[in-house]
């Protein structure tokens, strides 16, 4: 496919105060063609419907993984997604870049680094700005993922239950979940410390 049939669009999003970036969005427009149709017109003995790392569907149209690769992506195009809400500071590789561009699919990005010093918080502004883009149903059907879909996927969806008027203590069961062994001592009250001011 040639890159001058595509429609790009960046855009910045900043906090007023602040002079770092929040968030980087890349829309990118296909051609009116429906490729959903393409793919999933052949027989299910010939696709590999192999789902990310820790997926999960979060509600009606949100789901959350671990990073997805290119194994992934016949299953992804089953979802049908709109945007995808990246919480990880690293460029998105140039092969899942090349899936969105084929299927329309917008690319949100919050670059939440990973820490491993306890009783670091996850940016609550960070956090209130990509709650915004999981509760825009425009944005729907939408991923939700980092690395591993564990610690930050686990703080923005704990965020999300809170909205949801989830009990404190079912939210962190569902983060402890994806999390498995390794759950953090720091992420659960750093997510703890969130949830309090997200409202």
């Amino acid at each position: 496919m040639k890159e001058d049939s595509y429609n790009t669009k960046l855009s910045l999003n900043q906090q007023p105060a602040r002079s770092h970036q929040m968030c980087r969005t890349i829309e990118e427009y296909a051609p009116a063609v429906d490729h959903h149709v393409d793919m999933l017109s052949s027989t299910s003995d010939d696709l590999n419907l192999i789902p990310p790392l820790n997926f999960a569907m979060v509600d009606n149209g949100i789901f959350r993984s671990g990073f997805p690769d290119s194994a992934n992506f016949s299953f992804l195009q089953t979802l049908k997604l709109t945007s995808i809400i990246y919480l990880c500071p690293e460029p998105y590789p140039e092969a899942n870049t090349e899936f969105l561009k084929f299927n329309g699919i917008k690319l949100f990005q919050f670059g939440i680094e990973s820490y491993k010093e306890p009783f670091v918080n996850i940016p609550e502004d960070t956090i209130r700005e990509a709650l915004k883009l999981v509760l825009d149903v425009r944005n729907h059907p939408v991923l939700i993922h980092c690395n591993r879909g564990k610690h930050r996927t686990g703080c923005l969806v704990g965020c999300l239950r809170k909205l949801q008027r989830w009990c404190l203590s079912s939210v962190f069961d569902e983060y402890q979940r994806f999390a498995a062994a390794k759950a953090r001592v720091s992420d659960q009250s750093g997510e703890c410390s969130v949830l309090h001011r997200i409202n």
